[in-house]
């Protein structure tokens, strides 16, 4: 059987994705997670890429595996692309990138699935996908209510793009829970909200709620995927953005933050999801060029 050794940052939004990418291929795999020693070893990567020169030096220790056990090295986020192209070059693997490795040469890989929204070139070894890769398990949070409808509001937080007004959110629920009194309502927020905006999420009675802050290892988005009508989610959750309508057939509401940049891949992404019908997305048929 095919097997692929992921490399991971430690970041669980990459990580899944490079998860998602062999359960859509179907091929069992390990997680290696790889840190630089430093940024001045990240910013050596760069340099040492465009000569072609790759070595593990730049990184702290890590778990050693057999490599030549594997078929593939797979990675997500730009703390794991030298990495992933150093293990590739060094034992002679299939190199694959998920997202666009901007800063890396792109001829090394043996495949880059990129995104539209970062606009990547034309190459034979970069396949273009609408949406970030994903692959949602139901774990029980939440349940389908025959003959009920329900909702799930997505609640991401401030990035460098984004600011996330406390007044807007209390209006955005206000305005959910006026106008859906008869919808089940799940609630989640992430990572990046703000205490300000968790205490007012738990202001509200939904029949479902999780402040991420609370109870940090618990991720129901695949339960709301599988049951929810509708969705609400903030415009800099393009993750979760990118998870739902792949996944679901649902509505999709996106609630406007202010924004402090203009046509950033935050606004491209938005605008490609609203420009989408609410269909599903086959990855397993989008990913069939690669081989493994």
């Amino acid at each position: 059987m095919k097997r692929i050794l992921i490399i991971s940052d430690g970041k669980p939004g990459h990580l899944n994705q490079s998860i998602a990418f062999c359960k859509i291929k179907d091929v069992s795999y390990d997680i290696l997670e790889v840190k630089f020693k430093s940024k001045f070893h990240k910013a050596l990567s760069y340099l040492f890429d465009r000569f072609d020169f790759f070595t593990d030096f730049l990184f702290d220790d890590y778990k050693k595996y057999y490599f030549d056990f594997y078929d593939a090295v797979v990675s997500t986020g730009s703390g794991t692309y030298y990495f992933n192209k150093f293990i590739g070059q060094k034992y002679n693997k299939k190199s694959i990138a998920l997202m666009l490795p901007k800063s890396y040469k792109f001829k090394n890989f043996y495949y880059i699935i990129a995104q539209e929204h970062d606009n990547p070139v034309r190459l034979d070894n970069i396949l273009t996908l609408p949406l970030n890769l994903s692959y949602p398990k139901e774990k029980g949070y939440v349940k389908k209510v025959e003959n009920k409808k329900s909702l799930a509001v997505i609640i991401g937080g401030d990035n460098d793009v984004f600011n996330m007004e406390y007044e807007l959110i209390k209006d955005e629920l206000d305005y959910i829970f006026e106008k859906y009194p008869d919808y089940l309502k799940y609630v989640t927020t992430s990572r990046r909200t703000s205490k300000l905006i968790e205490n007012l999420v738990d202001k509200y009675k939904f029949d479902y709620k999780l402040i991420y802050s609370k109870e940090p290892n618990i991720n129901p988005i695949g339960d709301f995927i599988a049951v929810c009508d509708e969705f609400f989610i903030t415009t800099d959750s393009t993750s979760m953005l990118s998870e739902v309508r792949a996944n679901s057939d649902a509505k999709i509401n996106i609630i406007d933050l202010d924004s402090k940049k203009e046509n950033t891949k935050f606004h491209r992404l938005v605008n490609i999801i609203e420009d989408m019908d609410n269909e599903k997305i086959n990855f397993a048929k989008l990913l069939k060029k690669v081989k493994i």
